[in-house]
């Protein structure tokens, strides 16, 4: 099943499923999806974190209720729900953070990649193992092909190979790297605690404009950040941020 906490401004998305490693089955990728958009409307959810139940994350879909075999209906029914996840995720105005123990592989490697901001204990697994299987990783393809070199992208899509996450970090896909559970939880809070702290309609506005020079030319995302700063200026925002400068100043002499 899927269940959601609320603590204040912040948005829990938990998968709970721990006797099969948290796999999704289709029930729990629609609840999934919907919490998802649910969460990303609320105006008061300010921080969505996914996780998993105890010492997992997620093994990605569950191949045993996979289905729709020889008719195209069904089986386009049930990947359109399982990349609309993905859809969701990319265009969220609120920033998502994956925090990962254990397995992440398959379709929860996919999962935790398309979030913002990654924290993973040392000792978890991430893996694109439907090459294992032999099929390819076709929703991670494009994820893992939009945050990482070619060539790295490249090796993790065709090996398969379960990977640790120190190597993950290395490689510039975590941020935060936890030596155990316990200070894995003490990041989960720091990290999420300084996320709520900033203004959340300037993290909106950061998430867009970061998503949209993705695949700018410089010159037109200068242009772009230029008008920004412009309706930010007009805004008065400049201005109450310059008095409340100053008046930290004061406040320190």
């Amino acid at each position: 099943m899927i269940r959601v906490q609320r603590d204040g401004n912040l948005c829990t998305v938990i998968i709970d499923r721990p006797k099969r490693r948290n796999a999704l089955n289709w029930d729990m990728i629609g609840a999934l999806g919907d919490a998802i958009a649910a969460n990303d409307a609320d105006s008061d959810c300010h921080c969505i974190v996914v996780k998993g139940v105890a010492d997992q994350f997620c093994a990605g879909r569950d191949l045993d209720a996979a289905g729709g075999a020889g008719a195209l209906g069904p089986a386009l029914e049930a990947d359109t729900s399982w990349t609309r996840i993905f859809h969701l995720l990319h265009r969220a105005s609120t920033p998502t953070v994956s925090v990962v123990r254990g397995f992440a592989v398959a379709g929860g490697f996919t999962l935790a990649m398309a979030c913002d901001f990654v924290l993973a204990e040392r000792g978890a697994q991430f893996g694109a193992m439907e090459m294992q299987n032999g099929f390819p990783a076709a929703i991670n393809t494009p994820v893992l092909s939009k945050l990482v070199g070619p060539r790295l992208a490249l090796e993790l899509l065709v090996f398969g190979d379960l990977v640790g996450a120190a190597r993950l970090y290395e490689m510039g896909l975590i941020n935060r790297l936890a030596a155990d559970a316990e200070e894995l939880a003490a990041i989960e809070s720091q990290f999420v605690e300084r996320l709520l702290e900033r203004d959340p309609h300037s993290v909106t506005l950061t998430k867009e404009s970061h998503r949209a020079t993705v695949n700018m030319p410089l010159d037109d995302a200068l242009a772009m950040g230029k008008q920004l700063n412009t309706l930010i200026a007009a805004s008065g925002r400049l201005e109450e941020a310059a008095q409340s400068f100053k008046s930290k100043q004061k406040a320190r002499k």
